[in-house]
């Protein structure tokens, strides 16, 4: 195994599944040209450093309150609710970028995981490159709004947050309609854009050879994404 080799597959595990995603991204046209395995490792190393200085972006909610019941309450304390979204496979620590992600998985996620605001914009990208993922989920998500699916206060309350189901309803109506929405300052966010995340990580050095002093000189701007005319 060749020291480039070496340091994708510890950084993504399963860099294979990861290469098939990615080409089927590029056949979705979610972008023109994908990253390649090493310029998608720097991107999970962005996750990492978003996860360890920004984790209140992360499972919070700004714009709507906590739902009243005590199991809601319960499980908005992060560490809480962490063994009941793995059980509920609606998580997979190891795969940061989500193309590891099989479509159950990615499902799941979006049925149980909280993002806030617009933040599953990214995973309604990823779920695309699925055919007919998008109208599965949409049936998915309706039936946990109107109450028809037996497990819907469950997953109600696992997101904490009041209205994220109705909010993901109506993001994944527009995808359906019109594709998936962002606000102007979103759209090269890579927080919350796909196409912005591979297109970051397509502008990364190709090689470890290049990357890692690149990294270590801190050349790679790992921060949040700001928008120009901030």
């Amino acid at each position: 195994m060749t020291d480039e080799s070496w340091w994708t597959g510890a950084l993504l595990l399963f860099p294979r599944t990861i290469a098939e995603n990615l080409a089927r991204a590029e056949r979705a046209r979610v972008v023109e040209r994908a990253p390649n395995l090493v310029q998608l490792s720097i991107g999970v190393v962005r996750m990492w450093y978003r996860v360890a200085t920004r984790p209140e972006t992360i499972g919070t909610c700004r714009e709507h309150r906590k739902r009243e019941t005590l199991r809601a309450r319960l499980l908005s304390f992060r560490p809480l609710r962490f063994p009941f979204l793995l059980h509920e496979r609606a998580i997979a620590p190891l795969d940061f970028s989500g193309f590891a992600s099989s479509r159950e998985r990615i499902l799941r996620h979006l049925l149980g995981a909280h993002h806030d605001a617009n933040q599953f914009a990214y995973d309604l990208e990823l779920l695309a490159i699925h055919p007919g993922a998008l109208e599965e989920l949409h049936e998915r998500v309706r039936r946990v709004v109107t109450g028809e699916d037996p497990r819907a206060e469950w997953l109600r309350d696992l997101v904490v947050f009041e209205r994220y189901h109705e909010n993901l309803l109506a993001a994944v109506e527009h995808a359906l309609r019109d594709g998936v929405r962002f606000a102007p300052h979103e759209a090269d966010d890579p927080d919350i854009a796909l196409r912005a995340y591979l297109s970051w990580c397509a502008r990364q050095p190709p090689t470890w050879r290049e990357a890692l002093p690149a990294l270590l000189r801190g050349e790679i701007d790992l921060s949040a994404y700001a928008p120009v005319s901030a």
